[in-house]
């Protein structure tokens, strides 16, 4: 990176993301490689499974009491775990390697493919740990959600209620500002995961603690991944999954559809490398700003550890400045 680390807490969410874009310069290769390897079938996979799941759906909408919709059943489920798993599996590689190369290249340590896709294996256990404490602090939100949303629909059964509304209105409005904080807190704790000896509940306690002060940027900038993500899929499926006859179709020949296909899967592996990128950029927005400066060295042994080169790291890859 170009800036100072002393530097980045005054880096807005602009800022931020153009930092990111920046870093795929320093090896230009490696991460050409990375994409092509982790986050290409990763934004395939999040635009494609619609071609599969989007007819079966249909078919059970148009159906839903024929003797074939107990195998459309099957058949969707199959194709919604499969499709789980692998964004699942490919996420959390994708996030290791990319905080393993951001970091490999602010400790000035040569980076390369090989090296990035080496050091997954001892990450990926961390990150799965952090992973699943995360997924439970989101069911238990979701599940408080929808017993709110019960105790509402119950009290007010009336839909065109002033106060049913204005509750309704509020309790969404905080579902999605969670939803927002806790996909924050992930991304960070990844991250933390990744470069100090933390993972599970510690790397969240400490995601929270450097969110402290930096949570508008955070918002900020998970929101606009949710975002762009959410527009690119909403357009993916207007475009290219939905047929000439159906409702919101704009009735593209097929070559087109390809066409077009081809170049929101291209705007979604940029969307989803720059994300990546700047969950590392932010962490250290987020040591800066809390003035803990980290030891060039330290990381270094700390990143060469997972490949095998150095002992466990002895001692806090952070230090507190005075």
């Amino acid at each position: 990176m170009d800036l100072q680390l002393e530097e980045l807490h005054f880096l807005s969410a602009g800022d931020v993301l153009r930092e990111s874009a920046k870093i795929p310069r320093a090896a230009p290769r490696t991460f050409a490689l990375l994409t092509l390897a982790l986050v290409f079938p990763l934004s395939f996979a999040i635009l494609a499974h619609s071609l599969f799941t989007h007819p079966i759906i249909l078919h059970l909408k148009q159906s839903p009491t024929s003797p074939s919709s107990s195998s459309a059943w099957s058949l969707l489920l199959s194709y919604q775990f499969l499709y789980i798993l692998f964004l699942f599996i490919f996420s959390l590689l994708s996030t290791a390697a990319t905080v393993f190369t951001v970091a490999s290249l602010y400790a000035v340590k040569p980076v390369s493919f090989s090296s990035s896709i080496f050091a997954i294996p001892p990450i990926f256990p961390r990150l799965f740990r952090t992973f699943l404490w995360v997924s439970i602090l989101m069911f238990l939100y979701n599940l408080v959600f929808a017993l709110c949303l019960v105790v509402v629909l119950v009290a007010y059964p009336s839909p065109e209620s002033p106060v049913f509304l204005i509750i309704l209105s509020v309790l969404v409005g905080a579902f999605l500002a969670a939803h927002v904080f806790i996909s924050a807190l992930w991304h960070l704790a990844s991250v933390v995961s990744v470069l100090e000896p933390l993972c599970g509940l510690e790397a969240m306690r400490k995601a929270r603690q450097l969110l402290r002060g930096r949570t508008r940027l955070a918002a900020i900038l998970v929101t606009w991944y949710l975002s762009s993500c959410g527009l690119i899929g909403w357009a993916f499926r207007t475009l290219v999954v939905k047929g000439p006859s159906e409702e919101g179709s704009f009735g593209l020949s097929v070559p087109a559809k390809i066409i077009v296909g081809g170049a929101l899967v291209a705007i979604l592996v940029l969307v989803n490398l720059v994300g990546l990128l700047a969950q590392s950029v932010f962490y250290y927005v987020c040591k800066s700003y809390h003035h803990q400066m980290i030891d060039k060295s330290a990381l270094y042994d700390h990143l060469g550890g997972y490949l095998g080169e150095y002992v466990p790291l002895k001692s806090s890859i952070q230090m507190e400045s005075i």
